[in-house]
């Protein structure tokens, strides 16, 4: 199919045929898994997988590629949603099934963020996520506490998921080529993750993170009082980027 990548769909291709095995090795598929793949475009990583599937449910945006891949793929086989990722219930591919779903995907940059916190919703459905993104935001997601790349991503992500940056994959493997790097992450739902409203959570972290060169006192100051926080075994005079997850979720759920 000739297709020109469209940007306001954030398209680009992966051709590279090692990464494509690298990133199929690394999911490991098995015959009756439940997979969703997010973003297929022109089918180079929905071709590899269906090998290893009875069945595999696409979502793609672009009405162009859905059609595509339609008409490319046997309908017993691929089952291709054409809508938006950030409109699609996840559960309905749970319907005759208790198994969890697996997802995957080349997500593009401009619904990376959104997309990632909307998948939350599902975790609990959720046996794991493998993605391609931009490389600065997977850095972003397993960052540790008091470097610069660690911020309201790596929080919220980490409270919920257990996440490994699996290889970086180059450009030139893509086409178009983006100007960035790109890598894959996979993401692990917690069985147990800390109990804790998202809500709450988020709103703390949103608010820690307003003013990363503040202290907290200062940031945090419309929700907690500096005695609030000595309370909590939490320094005032810390960086958000000095708090650990576990202390986000300690101020959530002493949130007023």
């Amino acid at each position: 199919m000739r297709h020109i990548p469209r940007k306001r769909f954030g398209q680009n291709f992966l051709k590279d045929q090692s990464v494509l095995d690298a990133i199929i090795s690394a999911i490991a598929p098995c015959y009756s898994d439940i997979m969703l793949e997010i973003g297929p475009g022109l089918g180079a990583m929905t071709e590899k997988l269906l090998h290893h599937l009875a069945r595999l449910d696409v979502i793609e945006l672009d009405r162009d590629l859905a059609a595509y891949l339609t008409n490319r793929f046997p309908t017993e086989k691929l089952a291709v949603h054409c809508g938006d990722a950030l409109d699609f219930d996840i559960h309905s591919l749970r319907a005759c099934s208790d198994r969890k779903i697996r997802i995957v995907g080349n997500l593009p940059y401009n619904i990376s963020t959104p997309l990632l916190f909307h998948l939350m919703d599902f975790a609990s459905s959720i046996e794991d996520q493998h993605f391609m993104l931009q490389k600065e935001v997977v850095e972003r997601m397993v960052a540790e506490p008091g470097g610069k790349a660690y911020g309201r991503l790596s929080v919220m992500l980490q409270w919920r998921y257990d996440m490994d940056m699996l290889f970086v994959v180059p450009p030139e493997a893509f086409e178009p080529p983006p100007k960035v790097d790109s890598a894959i992450v996979r993401m692990i739902p917690r069985e147990m993750p800390e109990k804790c409203s998202l809500q709450a959570l988020e709103k703390v972290v949103t608010q820690a993170f307003s003013q990363r060169r503040k202290m907290l006192r200062n940031n945090l100051a419309p929700l907690f009082s500096e005695t609030e926080l000595e309370k909590l075994n939490i320094d005032p005079t810390k960086r958000p980027e000095d708090l650990n997850v576990e202390q986000f979720v300690s101020l959530a759920n002493h949130l007023k």
